[in-house]
């Protein structure tokens, strides 16, 4: 029994002296494998920091500078991790393939988010719209809220946010209402047949003329739009900016329609605004 205890106490010392031989001998690999993961954490965060300054000097898009910021910080922990498990005397050309194939795997399952995040991309950099216009798209109409890396976020006037995806977006038509400064509202009052037209005409300019939130320049038309079979469409075209546009459009039907009854004008039963030619 005393043999046996010996010869197992034996044994345990002969592989605590191998451990700690093995520990010596290995050692420096892990030492300087330590040194390079806490060194190049460090020039990680230093090189981002100088990347988001220098981003931020050349006035990149805010989202953009985010994106490209998070992108080449997370390569290079990538890289700083495959350098640290090389240095430890991991084989890394196993781990490269399998990285590769996990990449692939995921890029077919997510082709949509891919050609979403290509869109926003597009749209960083070609920059068809900014945050706070007002644009329409997709069948929606909103302030664009937020410009994200996969969708742009956009407010309609019910206070309701949507949600577009950027492929959608880069590759569809996109009417941008605040680009220009200004915007031209398209209104149409039906007159019955009675009406004396220049009489009709002289009043809307009046009104359009009177109002402090329409533009001088362009200055504003009136015109005959159509003659229907029951009655005279007149088209009325002011010019606001973008902030005074729902404002105005509302105080010219008002005012029209006031100093029309007014002049005894009588109006046709549909007044309504129209958005498109």
């Amino acid at each position: 029994m005393e043999k046996k205890e010996l010869h197992y106490i034996h044994s345990f010392g002969e592989y605590i002296d191998r451990f700690i031989r093995a520990l010596i001998d290995y050692s420096p690999k892990l030492i300087s494998a330590f040194i390079i993961l806490f060194v190049g954490l460090y020039a990680i965060r230093i090189i981002n920091r100088l990347a988001k300054k220098i981003m931020l000097k050349r006035e990149l898009d805010p989202t953009l500078s985010k994106f490209l910021a998070d992108s080449l910080l997370w390569a290079l922990r990538v890289l700083l991790f495959v350098t640290f498990i090389s240095k430890l005397g991991i084989e890394t050309s196993s781990f490269v393939a399998i990285l590769g194939a996990a990449g692939l795997a995921v890029g077919l399952s997510l082709q949509g988010s891919l050609s979403n995040f290509a869109g926003g991309m597009l749209i960083i950099l070609f920059k068809p719209f900014r945050v706070g216009d007002t644009i329409e798209a997709q069948g929606v109409v909103g302030v664009v809220s937020e410009i994200q890396i996969f969708v742009t976020k956009l407010i309609n006037g019910n206070n309701q946010t949507i949600f577009v995806p950027n492929g959608n977006l880069s590759n569809g038509t996109i009417i941008n209402y605040s680009m220009a400064g200004m915007r031209r509202a398209d209104l149409l009052f039906s007159l019955s047949y009675e009406t004396n037209i220049k009489t009709a005409k002289e009043i809307v300019l009046q009104v359009m003329e009177a109002h402090p939130k329409v533009l001088k320049t362009p200055a504003p038309t009136v015109s005959v739009r159509d003659l229907s079979d029951s009655a005279i469409h007149l088209s009325i075209k002011p010019w606001s900016k973008n902030a005074d546009f729902g404002d105005m459009c509302s105080d010219i039907l008002e005012n029209c329609k006031e100093a029309f009854d007014s002049a005894g004008i009588v109006i046709q039963p549909y007044v309504r605004e129209v958005t498109k030619e």
